[in-house]
């Protein structure tokens, strides 16, 4: 008998593409639609689970096994936090050096 391939995960922050996907997830779960920031996992290009940054609140497909994915989201979610890093692209703007410019003259 042969293992069970890994199969690979990456985790990742949500875009405005996942959001039938995040619907999906939360309707499979019988649970409310989550509230950004979201970080995803998606397990060979499917996403099964999805972790709201702002809510603490998982959403995951329950006919996988999504056990350990959802613990690789709050283990990020954790790394995340205790880095300082800020969520959302504003932050990411701001970091990459790109200023908020006036248009009224």
């Amino acid at each position: 008998m042969r293992p069970a391939p890994i199969a690979p995960v990456t985790l990742r922050y949500a875009v405005f593409d996942d959001a039938p996907d995040l619907l999906r997830l939360a309707q499979l779960d019988s649970a409310e639609p989550l509230r950004d920031p979201v970080l995803v996992a998606e397990v060979s290009g499917r996403l099964t689970a999805a972790l709201s940054l702002s809510e603490d609140r998982v959403i995951a497909d329950p006919f996988m096994l999504t056990a350990a994915t959802v613990e690789l989201l709050r283990a990020r979610a954790r790394q995340l936090s205790t880095t300082g890093r800020r969520w959302g692209l504003r932050s990411a703007w701001r970091s990459a050096g790109y200023r908020r410019t006036s248009t009224a003259a």
